[in-house]
């Protein structure tokens, strides 16, 4: 219970913060790479790395990450298939896998499994559709229905509570 109240408490804080349209959808395009991809392997390690370092929306990608796990589980079968596709049906990139798979560090991307690979690659095709249609919803829910959710009757109450005055206390 306690991790769905925090899941909402991100998801408002992310939608309401002063973050740019750009920053918030460019952390939840790289935070989809948590969620469609494999968890244990590098690319999440340097995803996580750019969430931390680059001026981008943290609580996003984390929303993000939570937003598509679920898909990246229903996918997985199509990312078998394109990743069974890249590294058994294409003959001209077997020199490209042998390399990395002998060069120091490659064998630990697992870019030899057809899920990671397929899942990674269909993450990169999907990056700029993801933050564009992430940049365009919430720039269209702050235009139209953040004044109204902060004068919802909901929201009173929530504000009015001890709870979120001590929590006011504690939050930058």
């Amino acid at each position: 219970m306690l991790a769905i109240l925090k899941l909402l408490q991100s998801i408002v804080s992310t939608l309401h913060s002063a973050g740019s349209p750009r920053q918030v959808a460019l952390g939840f395009a790289l935070g989809a790479s948590l969620g469609l991809t494999p968890l244990p392997n590098v690319h999440n390690g340097v995803v996580v790395l750019l969430l931390c370092v680059l001026n981008v929306s943290f609580g996003a990608g984390m929303l993000a990450w939570a937003v598509f796990t679920p898909v990246g589980f229903m996918l997985d079968p199509l990312f078998d298939r394109v990743g069974q596709a890249l590294l058994l049906g294409t003959p001209a990139l077997t020199p490209l896998w042998t390399s990395w798979y002998n060069a120091a560090g490659m064998p630990w991307t697992n870019f030899n499994n057809t899920v990671v690979l397929g899942s990674v690659v269909a993450w990169l095709v999907l990056f700029a559709p993801i933050a564009l249609a992430a940049r365009w919803g919430l720039v269209r829910y702050r235009a139209r229905y953040a004044a109204a959710f902060e004068q919802s009757r909901w929201m009173k109450a929530v504000k009015a509570s001890k709870l979120y005055n001590v929590w006011s206390w504690f939050s930058p």
